[in-house]
């Protein structure tokens, strides 16, 4: 099991001296400052809409952990992407995020909370795992891009996650639309099926729609609801 070597305090100044550093960094001088710096210490999430962060992060570090948020409803897609991604990497470790209970058992005890309370849900669902996978690491990696949602427009490469207690790295936040699938075609990256269909930020089924053309990509989650976020990054 990966274990933190470093305090807070240590870790909180690291970020804030990378942030200077790292803030016109590529991707690749990014991610392979991450490896360097942090080890086996640093895990990249993915959401598995597609490998792109993923492909990224082994180029510098092979082995590399992967977090996986399992909540228990997701498109049968992205847990078939999730699996194909594991083949076709097949150095890297999924480490799936659960929560303490199971689907069942939480609608169960509390209903359909997805539809009744979302940001519970959430909450229960993705920031708790979330929060005590992270426990185990110095840094974790995100493909946070500024140009996802107004809510992210000031995403840095570097930053120091108070929340959480680590350092938080978003080595694509600069990449635009055009770059980001650039790198798709160019390097063969596998991608969410769902994606193809016009699913252009992708959750747990229940509170995932096709955004309206032309719209903000992320408008399809939790459509109809004043919800933006998961609670993972804000």
């Amino acid at each position: 099991m990966t274990t933190t070597t470093r305090t807070a305090e240590e870790l909180a100044a690291l970020a804030g001296r990378a942030a200077v550093d790292l803030a016109g960094a590529t991707a690749e001088e990014t991610l392979a400052w991450t490896a360097a710096e942090f080890g086996p210490r640093f895990i990249v999430a993915s959401n598995m809409q597609d490998a792109v962060l993923i492909d990224l992060a082994v180029r510098a570090r092979p082995d590399v952990d992967v977090l996986f948020l399992q909540t228990g409803y997701h498109f049968a897609e992205t847990i078939g992407t999730r699996d194909a991604i594991a083949l076709t990497y097949p150095r890297i470790r999924i480490v799936n995020a659960e929560a303490e209970q199971s689907v069942a058992d939480q609608e169960a005890e509390f209903g359909p909370l997805n539809r009744t309370a979302p940001d519970r849900c959430c909450h229960l669902r993705k920031v708790v795992p979330l929060r005590r996978t992270l426990a185990r690491y110095e840094a974790w990696v995100t493909g946070v891009r500024r140009v996802d949602a107004p809510t992210r427009a000031n995403t840095p490469i570097v930053d120091w996650d108070e929340r959480n207690g680590l350092v938080k790295v978003n080595p694509i936040a600069a990449w635009s639309d055009a770059e980001f699938n650039a790198y798709i075609q160019a390097n063969g990256i596998l991608e969410n099926p769902l994606v193809s269909e016009g699913y252009l930020s992708i959750g747990c089924a229940p509170c995932t729609a096709k955004p309206l053309p032309g719209a903000d990509p992320r408008s399809g989650r939790w459509a109809g609801l004043a919800k933006t976020e998961c609670g993972l990054h804000g």
